[in-house]
């Protein structure tokens, strides 16, 4: 059993399939910074449409946990991709046409306030059926925003 595509290659087709293929990710702005088979960080930048509270100009909640989840479900991917150890790459991505969130958890522990926002998402565990994620929000001054918790279904 062993990988038949290089780390590079596993940005790219990850990438392609987050930032390019998902309309709603297109909408967002959101960018794919890093990602390996345990973790990725995806960037964020503000933008006016972002903002919840119009007086302090910080980014809304909801975008906070979109952001969340499609680094949660990125990093699900990621581990169902380590897990599946043979194949071809291609045969390992169309694996994620059947991943779905069942539960997100987002505690919002500072306002979004930044010019752009980093993502960064680990892979707790992957089982056969599903996946457990932990996410971070940090703003550009490095203050850590929001952290959230992701299940994912991944069979």
């Amino acid at each position: 059993m062993h990988n038949d595509h290089t780390p590079e290659e596993l940005q790219e087709a990850v990438r392609e399939i987050i930032v390019e293929r998902i309309p709603f990710n297109r909408m967002l702005g959101v960018e794919l910074e890093e990602c390996d088979t345990e973790h990725a960080v995806v960037r964020l930048d503000m933008r006016p449409e972002f903002v919840g509270n119009y007086v302090r100009g910080v980014m809304h909640g909801g975008v906070i946990s979109s952001v969340l989840d499609v680094t949660g479900g990125l990093v699900a991917l990621l581990g169902v991709i380590e897990r599946t150890r043979s194949g071809k790459l291609a045969e390992k991505l169309a694996r994620f046409e059947r991943l779905g969130t069942i539960d997100l958890r987002v505690d919002f522990l500072r306002p979004g306030d930044g010019d752009y926002y980093l993502a960064k998402g680990y892979l707790l565990r992957t089982g056969s059926r599903v996946a457990v994620t932990r996410m971070e929000l940090h703003n550009d001054a490095g203050v850590l925003i929001a952290v959230g918790t992701g299940a994912y279904v991944v069979s």
